[in-house]
């Protein structure tokens, strides 16, 4: 008889185990979309049995706030996902004089498809205080957010309620640069150069970091046999996903001469549901904020040289076919 309780002891503990490890991650997504964050988008749109996307919220950076929470719905309406919420954000840096990007994502955020006027509106309410009303009000350490933009929205939740902090399980960031130099400057990615200031309060804050900056997603490009793989899949959002694609990467293409572009936020979704492709380190990272040359650099401490404590985790290497196979198979989810 005790034998039978023990073995149903144990199935109800693996069982209730399995059921744990299925739950899929509370996720909210802060965004300036931007191409590959509507790559991104709809990877995660794609995927709800490991991410349960609580909203959306916009940010100004890679174009003007207007379009990017334009090009947020967008997405959400070419993923039938108008469950989501998108709240609009901040519209400028804490600090710095606006900047964009419309010579690599295009004047209107997306090149190589049409734009329009989505259906759905934004919710009410502005997506700083809805990151402070949620994160305060939820379990300890349970919320993850993919942040694919500058910082500023949690920049500025943080600064308003700072022990909000506590429901936040993890920061993951498309940004950064060391190995392979910036971007937007021979020092800086764009998204910390954006906002440096925001990126330094995320980083003072104690939250568990993870940063996916250039030195990873420049490894993951794609490649004409790539692009087929991604048209095969022969449905809207696959075709969308390749325009877009098609268009996006000339930029990259032209300025490192080399045979393909990266996919850069696509590869912070990725992260989240096959941690596995990517391997990283431990290590201190401090952000310059300082007038001049270096505005923007994160000086990452890949060798512990100067004895700090770690602060962020910095992925280095990825598997560029693996993100492909994994794009590929969940835009078939889609329309």
């Amino acid at each position: 008889m005790f034998k039978h309780l023990l073995q149903g002891a144990v199935l109800m503990s693996a069982l209730a185990a399995t059921t744990l490890m299925a739950a899929p991650r509370d996720l909210i997504i802060d965004t300036d979309p931007g191409a590959d964050d509507v790559v991104a988008l709809l990877l995660a749109m794609a995927s709800p049995e490991e991410l349960k996307i609580r909203a959306i919220t916009t940010v100004a950076g890679n174009v003007r706030l207007d379009k990017t929470s334009r090009n947020a719905r967008l997405a959400r309406e070419w993923g039938h996902r108008e469950d989501i919420p998108v709240y609009a954000g901040a519209g400028r840096p804490l600090v710095r004089t606006p900047i964009y990007a419309a010579d690599v994502h295009g004047e209107e955020g997306l090149t190589g498809v049409p734009v329009h006027e989505p259906k759905a509106p934004l919710a009410k309410g502005n997506a700083v205080q809805y990151l402070v009303d949620t994160l305060g009000a939820a379990e300890p350490h349970s919320i993850t957010i993919a942040m694919l933009g500058p910082q500023t929205n949690l920049a500025l939740a943080l600064a308003q309620q700072p022990d909000i902090v506590k429901g936040i399980k993890e920061v993951v960031v498309m940004g950064g640069a060391h190995f392979n130099g910036g971007n937007i400057t021979p020092a800086a990615e764009f998204n910390l150069y954006a906002d440096p200031h925001a990126a330094e309060v995320v980083l003072a804050s104690g939250v568990k970091l993870t940063y996916l900056p250039l030195d990873v997603t420049h490894k993951l490009l794609t490649s004409d046999a790539r692009l087929k793989q991604l048209a095969a899949v022969n449905n809207h959002a696959s075709q969308l996903v390749v325009d877009i694609l098609k268009a996006y990467i000339q930029y990259d293409m032209k300025l490192y001469g080399t045979p393909g572009g990266p996919v850069h936020d696509a590869s912070v979704i990725a992260y989240l549901l096959k941690p596995e492709m990517f391997s990283g380190r431990d290590i201190h990272l401090a952000v310059d904020s300082r007038e001049g040359p270096t505005f923007g650099q994160t000086i990452a401490d890949w060798y512990g040289v100067l004895k700090q404590p770690a602060n962020v985790h910095w992925v280095e290497e990825g598997d560029a076919q693996g993100l492909f196979d994994l794009l590929s198979a969940r835009l078939a989810r889609l329309p």
